[in-house]
């Protein structure tokens, strides 16, 4: 039997996603109540700029006063989708302290204070739901905490900026260099006025962190995640890796060591082999790769941002949560039993695809091989072109260690006959 009181709903930020997310409410007003047991109304949307015409949202729902909206008592759920640290975090804790339970999109937040705003939700006994802080529609968040809650994760490797993902697709489909790749995704809307949270990884970093500590059940911050920018990937490096067999990613990776005792959470370019199912995703999509002991191999596909997407997964989150509260329960929180240390960057172990710039003379391969060899580095294979008295020696290793590798190449660049190191790639995937 349907409860015929409404469940109130807050909308803090009425943007691309926060649009969508009204858009949404009103339009499948009837299947939602259906759903979840009870209709919900939208209750209260915090703006910053009330004059600008709102589609759908009646006028007198629209305040600029964010803290006296979750201050009301009377919510039900309030959606945070204006992102950024504050005044997020307080509102957070504020609709919490006055008895609403929370979804957000906000991924920087629950990056860096992720542990303390579970802590606020249990004190207080609400949800914090938040499927839409990565990979936007794809529903993952959900699976890794309650389908996969039985299982063992062992590793989670995945494309989740599209910005990223649309550049390096164009740079590698049609030999564009980084600047063009990125002027066309800005054209097309696809990369931000600044770009610099999508090229150089923040973006990528907080959701590896929010991924780890879920699949881990461990505290991993924002600061634990090593954080490699795209921005120096070029042709010459496209080039390389189609002579393997490969195209490049920016890959959010985090692992679970070999003898179970840690784990790392790390965002860098990467050589990946077509035959691994992440080389096929193009454009702006997302997808990410999951291994667990009991499971397998499990792939999750589909649109990572967006309006929409990004609401799709905000409503999923918002019928669990009225479910949750109809029934005087709440979901899961957080789970960081295993409180496993998160390892440096020095200690991740993989493959290295190594472009030097050499003199083209007798005896630089003898010399560039000893010093691999006296850092504990075993070659692959080793490819060399050489002509008018310069050459270009592409290396690539066997598994080793990032602090054994950094080793190497600054020993290499003290070599008379080494002109420069003219890329380092992480291969991945195999």
């Amino acid at each position: 039997m349907m409860r015929t009181r409404p469940l109130k709903v807050a909308l803090l930020g009425c943007g691309v996603v926060g649009s969508e997310v009204a858009r949404i409410m009103t339009t499948h007003a009837d299947d939602l109540a259906a759903r979840i047991g009870a209709p919900v109304e939208l209750a209260g949307v915090a703006v910053r700029r009330p004059s600008k015409v709102r589609e759908g949202i009646a006028p007198e729902l629209v305040t600029t006063d964010a803290t006296a909206l979750v201050k009301r008592g009377d919510l039900d759920v309030v959606v945070e989708v204006i992102g950024g640290i504050e005044p997020a975090r307080t509102l957070i804790t504020t609709a919490f302290e006055h008895g609403a339970s929370v979804v957000s999109a906000n991924k920087a937040l629950l990056a860096q204070d992720g542990a303390a705003l579970h802590a606020a939700a249990d004190e207080h006994g609400r949800d914090l739901y938040y499927e839409a802080a990565v990979a936007g529609a794809i529903p993952l968040i959900r699976p890794l905490r309650e389908s996969l809650a039985g299982d063992k994760i062992n590793r989670v490797m995945g494309i989740v900026n599209g910005t990223t993902n649309f550049i390096l697709d164009k740079m590698d489909s049609t030999g564009a260099g980084y600047q063009e790749a990125l002027d066309e995704a800005t054209a097309l809307g696809y990369a931000e006025a600044d770009p610099t949270a999508d090229v150089e990884g923040f973006d990528a970093a907080a959701k590896a962190a929010i991924l780890a500590g879920i699949a881990f059940h461990t505290r991993v911050r924002l600061d634990d995640v090593y954080r490699e920018g795209m921005t120096e990937v070029t042709a010459a490096d496209f080039a390389s890796a189609k002579e393997m067999g490969c195209t490049i990613k920016l890959l959010a990776i985090c692992e679970r060591a070999a003898d179970g005792g840690s784990v790392t959470a790390r965002v860098h370019p990467a050589m990946i082999p077509l035959s691994h199912p992440l080389a096929s995703v193009r454009g702006a999509y997302n997808a990410v790769f999951v291994e667990s002991d009991a499971a397998g191999q499990l792939m999750f596909y589909g649109p990572g941002a967006g309006g929409a997407p990004t609401a799709s997964a905000v409503l999923g989150d918002l019928v669990a949560v009225c479910r949750n509260k109809l029934n005087g329960a709440t979901g899961p929180g957080e789970s960081a039993y295993a409180a496993l240390p998160v390892s440096p960057m020095g200690d991740v172990v993989t493959r290295y695809h190594i472009s030097l710039d050499v003199a083209d003379k007798p005896g630089v391969l003898a010399q560039v091989a000893t010093v691999f060899a006296e850092h504990g580095v075993s070659i692959d294979t080793v490819r060399q072109q050489g002509k008018d008295g310069e050459a270009s020696l592409v290396v690539v290793t066997h598994r080793a260690s990032d602090a054994s590798l950094t080793g190497t190449v600054e020993a290499l660049r003290s070599l008379d006959t080494v002109r420069g190191v003219a890329s380092i790639m992480r291969v991945e995937g195999e």
